[in-house]
């Protein structure tokens, strides 16, 4: 019985249907130009770019030229590149431009896609971006379409990691520019530390286009991007707050090992408060009040370490140093350290050298960081199954374009065994009938760990030849997953290996021609040496088509249907025959913790024997309902994630819209002025209350203050003795005393002088306080969830007490400025000192799926200069570029030369 929407669905159409359909209108119009563009000369065609801008000039919108930049980007393509986009492409493209994502089968030409709302957005001359997930993939696009652009005289820019500040800001200058997310993330926060704005590398954010688009808006939005510096030494902190714990009783405290948690009882607080406040180290009444969220993230830290963590079991002490111990191999971790100052706590605790803390100075969600973007558009062959989550935080709507060509794949119903080692079993014997049949074939894996267990087991029984890839070298994968459809190839990788490149039955041509001839001069050779490969790749394709295609065999199912989905959509690219299937066991992760247990006994009672798999469309069922489920949770967890880094991001915006206009303001006097009146208000209202007798003054109090924060000895106690006189006569007479000592400064500065020492103090006490700040909101979010047991809301009380701590913030901010002002003396050439350096940075992005830093191995890898480099010592190289000269002298790029990846072949 078909459903009321399944019926409508027939007659009309889905709504994905006709929003593709309502593009119709213009491609035809885009058509219809085509024998007009192809009738122009290059340069004809290429001063359609200065013909465009020129109408845009002249009040025309990108809408209104959305047809014949089309058309001339799309010329353009097939005289540059050889391919001209079909019209499915205009439509991808179209969806681009109006702020959408595309969402395009793999192998449908994406790269090629997003050339024309590029070329179009483009000419409006703000810069346009398009993101990648990696450096290779960055600089692969823009070198190939950088030629498109060229052509029609538009410049190309792209920045890859190790890049210098000049370097960046030429490439963002530019009408395009290619980057990886986490670069441009890293380039807006490093921006927004910088003290002069002409050092500032981005040019604003206008429009851009994220390919998997999937990938970097939901998988890596997980975690966000953070830049880190060292700490000023608190190694006295952490001494004295370790030497509270013994102090205190069992009933001080609860421990729950289970959760890894630990917390203080009342008794223990009040304890706690009194120890604290005799140490110095308590601000206000009680231990909770805001300002003490850092002592109260320090005692946590404290209490965990004596009694969670055991020496020996999560620790050793060798020499004098904390080295933390593996839960699961029980390997030591030399270099790892614990975060959040939970490593120091335990170097206290244990009495060796205290280590300095590293601080965030900056941070930023993936989430947030595109939502500045005027216009944000997407691409992916995966992102229906999230177009909740892309409408919801990003405003997205995903619109599925049809393949150019029918798809042929078929896709078998998943094989579920009892055991993982029955499955592996009938993944070895899949292996080896499709090898047999000449059939090429792509193994998924969810993780490199399984990817090196199924080569194992394929050594052992007697494979040869084939490739195993991580995810970990994207250029070299890349040419690997390029020749995965070579007829009775085997290529075991995790899912996200080699992503961005196009699996071609009998190989990928151009990147065979790359790999093989690079180092062969134009001239007869190299063009018969290419014929030769072009011939010998068309045979192999001819055998791969009659072997089945491309099949795409996976080893489990990953937790998002997406992810299996990008996995099963890299056969059957452009109507090409392919297959795929997944093996499954009832020890899987997912099997596991959605009931394989009931699962089990049921199998066991229908008589499954060993060795023989149950398929069932019904299983397929079940398993996409658990899959829904993980999926909830992880949406759950970003939307949560984002919660709390928009009460940040506020803050953040403010402050950093604050910083670009004192960068911007020749003179920011009236500020600094402004600052030093509401700090001589708050001081005098605090020590001369409204409307108080005299004698209740705290006149001593009031002299001290102005010492401390102006700097001036003023006769304040023969004021307050004088007949008549009340709070705003002080009032009056401290500014005008502040006013006179400050002119009395500027004259002897010099205006200009003067106008540099404000702005630099401005800043660099606006950097400081925000340092701190976001490390007191850090703080502040692994302590907020205990308001829960109060039935309180955690996410409502951040948000009031991050407000509290912002308003701190700014008074902090006015007595800091105008105290170091009121004391600031010329020393000798100030005009010509250099600029306050940021301080020495590290970038973080956690991977969401791994846990480990992508950063991680950069932070102990230097950039050396040439000169310094020894040829003969690999060691002296440092961190070198891929495309760069190799080292060596041999006059190769690094990536063919010492660079280049040798993959683990059997």
């Amino acid at each position: 019985m078909v459903s009321l929407g399944g019926l409508a669905r027939k007659l009309f159409g889905s709504s994905n249907d006709r929003r593709v359909k309502g593009y119709n209108t213009r491609v035809a119009a885009i058509t219809a130009l085509e024998p007009e563009m192809a009738a122009l000369s290059d340069e004809a065609l290429a001063a359609k770019t200065v013909e465009f801008r020129e109408q845009i000039a002249a009040g025309k919108t990108l809408d209104d030229l959305l047809v014949p930049a089309f058309a001339v980007a799309r010329e353009a393509a097939r005289r540059v590149l050889g391919l001209r986009p079909f019209d499915v492409q205009l439509i991808g493209g179209m969806i681009l431009h109006e702020k959408s994502i595309a969402e395009m089968k793999t192998g449908e030409g994406k790269t090629l896609v997003a050339t024309l709302p590029v070329y179009l957005n483009a000419l409006a001359g703000k810069g346009v971006h398009v993101v990648t997930v990696n450096d290779y993939l960055a600089s692969r696009d823009s070198a190939t379409m950088a030629r498109i652009y060229g052509f029609l005289g538009l410049s190309t820019g792209v920045i890859v990691h190790g890049l210098t500040d000049d370097q960046r800001k030429a490439a963002y200058a530019c009408d395009i520019t290619y980057a990886t997310n986490n670069e441009l993330g890293f380039d807006y926060l490093r921006d927004n530390m910088k003290y002069e704005r002409v050092q500032m590398v981005q040019r604003g954010h206008f429009f851009a286009i994220v390919d998997e688009v999937d990938s970097i808006l939901v998988d890596e939005a997980r975690t966000p991007l953070i830049i880190s510096g060292p700490l000023d030494d608190r190694s006295e902190l952490y001494t004295t707050i370790d030497a509270f714990i013994p102090m205190l009783d069992e009933a001080d405290y609860e421990i729950d090992e289970k959760q890894r948690s630990a917390s203080f009882s009342e008794d223990g607080t009040e304890k706690l408060e009194n120890l604290l406040r005799d140490a110095g180290l308590l601000k206000g009444e009680t231990l909770y009040d805001v300002e003490n969220v850092a002592i109260v993230h320090h005692v946590n830290n404290a209490l965990k370490a004596h009694k969670l963590f055991q020496r020996d079991k999560d620790y050793i002490v060798r020499g004098d140093e904390i080295v933390i111990i593996d839960e699961f191999t029980g390997r030591m971790m030399p270099g790892r350290r614990y975060s959040e100052g939970q490593h120091q706590a335990l170097e206290a605790k244990e009495k060796v050298t205290i280590q300095p803390e590293n601080q965030t100075l900056a941070s930023i969600t993936f989430q947030n960081y595109f939502r500045m973007y005027e216009k944000l558009g997407g691409m992916t062959g995966t992102a229906s199954t999230e177009a909740e989550e892309f409408g919801n935080i990003y405003g997205l709507e995903v619109v599925e374009v049809p393949t150019n060509l029918p798809i042929q794949r078929i896709d078998d119903h998943d094989e579920v065994y009892r055991t993982t080692e029955e499955k592996f079993k009938a993944i070895v014997e899949e292996i080896r009938q499709a090898k047999e049949r000449n059939q090429p074939v792509l193994v998924g894996t969810t993780s490199i760990e399984k990817s090196e267990l199924l080569a194992a087991l394929l050594k052992r029984e007697g494979f040869t030849g084939f490739q195993v890839l991580n995810a970990r070298y994207h250029e070299q994968e890349a040419y690997i997953v390029s020749q995965a459809g070579v007829p009775g190839a085997v290529t075991i990788a995790t899912n996200m290996a080699g992503r961005g490149t196009d699996i071609q039955l009998g190989g990928n041509l151009d990147m065979r021609i790359e790999a093989e001839l690079h180092d062969v001069e134009p001239g007869p050779e190299r063009d018969q040496r290419e014929t030769a490969i072009k011939a010998e790749v068309q045979v192999l394709k001819q055998k791969a088509l009659a072997a089945g295609g491309l099949y795409v065999l996976a080893t489990e199912r990953h937790e998002s249907r997406r992810i299996d989905n990008q996995l099963r959509g890299r056969s059957g690219r452009q109507g090409d025959p392919g297959r795929s299937k997944f093996y499954l066991s009832l020890q899987d992760d997912l099997m596991r913790i959605f009931g394989s247990e009931r699962m089990d006994s049921m199998l066991q009672k229908l008589g499954l024997k060993e060795g023989e798999a149950i398929v069932h469309p019904w299983i397929n069922k079940a398993l996409e309902r658990a899959q829904k489920k993980v999926e909830a949770r992880n949406f759950d967890t970003r939307k949560n994630l984002l919660k709390y880094d928009d009460v940040l991001n506020d803050q953040r915006k403010v402050i950093f819209e604050q910083r670009i206009e004192m960068m911007d303001s020749e003179d920011v006097s009236e500020t600094v002025a402004d600052m030093r009146h509401e700090v001589i208000e708050d001081i005098v209202a605090k020590r001369i209350p409204e409307k108080a007798y005299a004698e209740q003054w705290d006149v001593e109090g009031l002299n001290n203050d102005v010492r401390e924060t102006l700097n001036l000895d003023l006769p304040i106690a023969a004021w307050a003795a004088e007949e008549g006189i009340d709070e705003n006569d002080i009032r009056e007479r401290v500014l005008a005393a502040a006013d006179q000592a400050n002119s009395e400064r500027a004259e002897r500065f010099g205006p200009e002088i003067m106008r540099y020492v404000e702005r630099s103090v401005v800043l660099q006490t606006l950097d400081h306080l925000w340092r701190e700040h976001i490390v007191n909101l850090d703080h502040l979010r692994s302590v907020i969830g205990f308001r829960g047991y109060a039935q309180r809301d955690p996410l409502q009380e951040y948000k009031g007490e991050a407000f509290e701590l912002f308003q701190a913030l700014l008074t902090n901010l006015r007595q800091g400025v105008t105290a170091q002002l009121m004391r600031v003396e010329l020393v000798r050439d100030a005009a010509q000192a250099p600029q306050p350096e940021p301080p020495e940075m590290f970038g973080h992005h956690i991977d969401a799926q791994t846990g480990e830093d992508e950063f991680a191995d950069d932070r102990n890898v230097a950039v050396v200069a040439p000169e310094n480099r020894d040829p003969t010592n690999p060691a002296t190289w440092g961190r070198v570029s891929r495309n760069e000269a190799c080292p060596c002298g041999s006059g190769k790029k690094y990536k063919h030369c010492h660079g280049a990846f040798e993959a683990t072949e059997a």
